[in-house]
């Protein structure tokens, strides 16, 4: 079953202090201008030739979180960082203290077969770290390695894509990964301060045509939307043109909420057309307090 989700506006409750020997994910972005599309394919699919899930040892019978097996969360943080490299930013570590409070928080979600972001206390298995935690938390109905894929294309949050924002943010890191076989939490600890102006997705240069798609989900990046988000760019009043082979590439363009990962942001959705390998795309964002200008290039990484 396809994992849906639900994200929290930035400011939320329940970013736990970080504790415990991190551990450390995916190398470090580098420049975007030098990946070639040998290095990215070779990144890509690298670093998605495990995206198993591993095993659960919680119960929800007895409200006991358990914990997911340390090579669904290594997976689960692998494929995290594999995107943030793809936006040229730099890898998150998960921190055990954040994982255990994750951990409760998918519990919560699981044994009501439901998502909220402040479960009451008459939720069955209620635990106060779970619900604290599930206030900081990108929430899934999907456990925690193919719910990664499922943030970043976002469905179902065409007002906000929070959770991609989240992932994408300068605040976010260092994270916690909890997942029982059904549901999961992805801790949005806003603990970063990077100062990238903005970050889009898809992102500049080259990027795995694969990655504007998910295997659970039916739809893909060009239908929820590609994003500019920044802390300092007013997008308020933001249009957006993009072009590919000298051909204006019709868009229909959104604001977004603020403080969902980013203090502004826009989506705009491809009319008519779709991201296809071997082009490239140049967008233009102007109106903007600051212009953007960038280029995607899609590459087929099977």
């Amino acid at each position: 079953m396809p994992p849906t989700a639900a994200a929290g506006a930035s400011g939320l409750a329940g970013q736990g202090a970080a504790g415990g020997a991190p551990q450390t994910g995916a190398a470090g972005a580098s420049t975007t201008g030098t990946k070639s599309s040998a290095d990215v394919c070779a990144r890509w699919k690298g670093d998605r030739a495990d995206v198993s899930e591993g095993m659960w040892s919680g119960d929800v019978a007895s409200c006991n979180p358990g914990d997911m097996s340390a090579s669904g969360r290594a997976n689960a943080l692998r494929v995290l960082n594999l995107y943030r490299w793809l936006a040229d930013l730099p890898a998150v570590e998960s921190d055990p203290a954040m994982d255990k409070q994750a951990q409760a928080c998918a519990l919560l979600q699981r044994a009501n077969n439901s998502l909220s972001h402040a479960p009451p206390m008459t939720w069955t298995c209620y635990m106060q770290e779970g619900a604290t935690a599930a206030g900081g938390c990108n929430i899934s109905t999907g456990p925690a390695v193919s719910s990664v894929d499922g943030y970043m294309i976002d469905p179902g949050n065409d007002t906000t894509i929070g959770h991609r924002r989240w992932i994408l943010s300068n605040s976010f890191g260092p994270t916690g990964i909890g997942s029982t076989d059904m549901h999961s939490c992805l801790m949005t600890s806003g603990k970063n301060k990077l100062a990238r102006p903005w970050m889009a997705w898809p992102s500049p240069g080259v990027i795995p045509v694969q990655a504007m798609t998910s295997r659970w989900l039916r739809m893909g990046v060009d239908v929820t939307g590609w994003t500019v988000q920044s802390d300092k760019i007013n997008l308020a009043s933001a249009q957006v043109t993009v072009t590919s082979d000298g051909m204006t590439m019709p868009v229909t363009v959104q604001q977004l909420l603020p403080r969902y990962g980013s203090m502004y942001a826009i989506s705009f959705k491809p009319m008519g057309w779709q991201s296809t390998a071997g082009k490239k795309y140049t967008v233009a964002v102007t109106g903007a307090s600051e212009p953007i200008q960038y280029d995607v290039e899609f590459a087929d990484c099977k």
